[in-house]
């Protein structure tokens, strides 16, 4: 059984800046909580018990805290002071210079060891069944086996009648553009590293295609659940008008009775002053939209 997961989050976020600014893309709160933690509760549900992170952007803000609390909010890092995530060890990689996806599986080769693990970007919000892909993993003999969407943008991998063998990626090997999306989460046998230089800057691709060359990079098309990338501002806003994650306003937001909040969400310590208004919004913990002034379709920082 996979016990491990392997969580990315050294990316740079460019096209969520300002946010990410502030923040590293996965600890951008979504519904009040950092989205990695998201992230990590579908990891824990389907049996993880240890987790991996790589750190490039802000590494600080991932620092353990003083508290316990595993608390964002109170400026302490999302983990508690032990090193855990609700009592399950974190391991932090930091990568001084960006190694890409490739590169930054070969750097926690330590940690991996001779266990399998499962893959799942930091900076996706999801509610597949990674239980299913799990599943189809450990029972093919395929040493990776990517989860996939049959539907939405990017839909690079083609797959073979059977829809259980990835045989092209974008085109890559000449054989077809695509049907399936990759959602960013697959499970790997420790074989993969032998795929991957060492100490390189590389991306995984080179390693599933030549898996693809041995007819073995296993997939599974999981259309449940809700899948999506919050990687622009657009689709971040979306994610808050569709999902209903948690309540819309935290307890511990601060509204006037003279303004107007409607679609938007609240997060802890903000503070929406009178005669402001707040529409198909978000106010991030501790933000301040200042007396009468209007915000449609924003980012409140």
């Amino acid at each position: 059984m996979i016990r491990k997961a392997f969580l990315p989050g050294a990316g740079l976020g460019t096209r969520l800046r300002p946010l990410t600014d502030l923040l590293p893309k996965p600890l951008v709160p979504l519904f009040h909580r950092p989205l990695i933690e998201w992230a990590m509760d579908s990891c824990l549900a389907a049996g993880i018990t240890d987790f991996a992170i790589n750190t490039h952007h802000l590494p600080e803000k991932w620092t353990f805290g003083e508290s316990d609390d595993h608390s964002l909010i109170a400026g302490n890092g999302i983990f508690s002071r032990k090193g855990e995530f609700k009592g399950r060890p974190v391991h932090l990689f930091h990568e001084p210079e960006l190694l890409e996806t490739g590169g930054g599986v070969k750097n926690i080769a330590s940690w991996i060891g001779g266990d399998s693990v499962l893959v799942h970007n930091g900076d996706i919000y999801s509610s597949i069944p990674i239980d299913r892909l799990i599943a189809a993993h450990e029972a093919s003999d395929c040493p990776v086996t990517l989860a996939l969407r049959s539907s939405g943008d990017a839909q690079h991998l083609a797959l073979n009648a059977a829809g259980d063998r990835a045989i092209d990626i974008r085109g890559m090997l000449g054989i077809a553009q695509g049907s399936h999306v990759f959602t960013g989460i697959y499970c790997f046998d420790p074989e993969l590293l032998n795929l991957i230089p060492p100490g390189q800057k590389i991306s995984v691709i080179p390693a599933f295609l030549e898996l693809i060359r041995q007819g073995r990079l296993g997939t599974i098309t999981l259309d449940e659940g809700d899948w999506r990338d919050l990687g622009d501002h657009a689709a971040y806003l979306a994610a808050h008008r569709d999902l209903a994650l948690a309540p819309a306003i935290h307890p511990e937001a601060v509204i006037a009775a003279t303004a107007v909040v409607e679609n938007s969400v609240v997060g802890p310590g903000a503070s929406i002053r009178e005669g402001s208004a707040l529409r198909n919004s978000v106010a991030w913990p501790h933000s301040t939209l200042a007396a009468g002034e209007t915000a449609d379709f924003r980012i409140i920082l």
